[in-house]
């Protein structure tokens, strides 16, 4: 039997993933088996196994994906900016959820709703799954200190108003999370408007002058 590449195995593996978001979005984490992935991606019980030793693991690859397409705009602003506002830093990410559809890690088009359907059943997994949990707490002070560090930046600057920046940055990443929930149980579909109130009463208050950004 020839050796599978490491092309092949990597692209096997991404419709795997694919075949797991799907039925996670629909049915939910701990209603899908994997002989439901599986089916879905087309292939034998016990091929999901070759690639991923459990399904908590492709829950991790999902989740790093669902982290990647929320967080890394908002940080890539708050690391490259001079003196980035709050509205910055939020309208970054907003602008990136609003894409339809996004690429995951694997170079795959994917759905935003479909992603966004897992993130919120992420939250609750990360109160019983510790690896999961470890890997979000890491990623998130990542983020948190890049926010931190471009709010102290903008108050040298005089575009950010003094704030606690460890404080400030959980206000920005607290707000995001609340925007992907209220989109997910309530449908906010707004994005665009949604951003628009952001940066009016953040950006609006951190310029007195009102001048144009």
């Amino acid at each position: 039997m020839p050796r599978i590449t490491p092309e092949r195995r990597e692209a096997k593996r991404a419709e795997i993933v694919a075949a797991a978001r799907r039925c996670f979005a629909r049915g939910g984490f701990h209603q899908t088996s994997m002989p439901d992935i599986a089916a879905a991606a087309g292939v034998s019980a016990g091929a999901p196994y070759r690639y991923f030793a459990s399904k908590e693991e492709i829950i991790l690859a999902i989740a790093a994906d669902a982290f990647r397409l929320i967080f890394e705009p908002m940080e890539r602003v708050a690391v490259a900016a001079d003196a980035p506002t709050l509205g910055d830093l939020l309208a970054a990410s907003l602008q990136a959820l609003s894409a339809e559809p996004v690429t995951d890690a694997a170079g795959q088009m994917v759905p935003v709703e479909e992603l966004l359907q897992c993130v919120v059943q992420t939250w609750s997994e990360l109160l019983r799954n510790d690896g999961l949990h470890a890997r979000a707490l890491e990623g998130f002070e990542r983020v948190r200190r890049s926010i931190a560090d471009a709010l102290r930046r903008g108050q040298a600057a005089g575009t950010v108003q003094t704030v606690d920046p460890e404080s400030g940055a959980r206000v920005v990443i607290g707000l995001l999370h609340g925007f992907l929930l209220q989109r997910v149980a309530f449908g906010l579909t707004d994005t665009a408007g949604f951003n628009d109130a952001v940066q009016v009463l953040f950006d609006g208050a951190e310029r007195p002058d009102n001048t144009p950004r």
